[in-house]
């Protein structure tokens, strides 16, 4: 039996919530952009630069949220197949800039309208007045977790902390 304190532990109930309804908005994400032949990452960096310009690997990949090999692979992709293109900075020999090809400008330009539309169908459930208030609570979900994870970065005991040396584990 569930205790009274389990069915009414509102942030845990709050994070399977979010997660759900991300879960659900993003299967229309997935579903837009795959008629596009395109992957979710591939169709990130192309809308990223489509919307900010030519910008450095580090930043495309701090934008759409992945890991750097999977923002390596996805970028080598899209070079290939020539909608990307890759340019030393004028100022920084350590930085790459991503810009987009006129292919590439050509193709994000017919497919993000599509996509922007799915995406505002998909979060229809609510009034503007709520997908705007929705929006600021959200931010401050996200900015008050991140903030939590620079402090318990800082001060919360590492694997090797509290794991036994290697040699001691079974």
């Amino acid at each position: 039996m569930v205790e009274a304190s389990q069915r009414t532990d509102t942030p845990l109930k709050l994070w399977v919530t979010l997660a759900r309804a991300f879960d659900a908005v993003e299967h229309h994400s997935r579903a837009s952009i795959a008629r596009f032949g395109l992957g979710a990452t591939e169709f990130g960096v192309l809308e990223v630069l489509y919307h900010k310009g030519r910008l450095p690997v580090c930043e495309v990949q701090r934008r759409i949220l992945v890991e750097s090999s999977s923002t390596t692979y996805v970028v080598d992709k899209l070079v290939k197949r020539g909608l990307v293109r890759r340019r030393p900075s004028g100022r920084d020999r350590r930085v790459v800039l991503l810009a987009l090809t006129p292919a590439g400008r050509r193709l994000i330009g017919r497919i993000f309208p599509p996509h922007a539309n799915a995406m505002r169908r998909a979060v229809a459930a609510l009034p503007a007045r709520q997908q705007a208030q929705a929006v600021r609570l959200l931010r401050a979900l996200g900015k008050g977790a991140a903030a939590l994870s620079l402090v318990e970065r800082h001060t919360q005991p590492h694997v090797e902390d509290v794991l036994p040396p290697a040699g001691e584990r079974r």
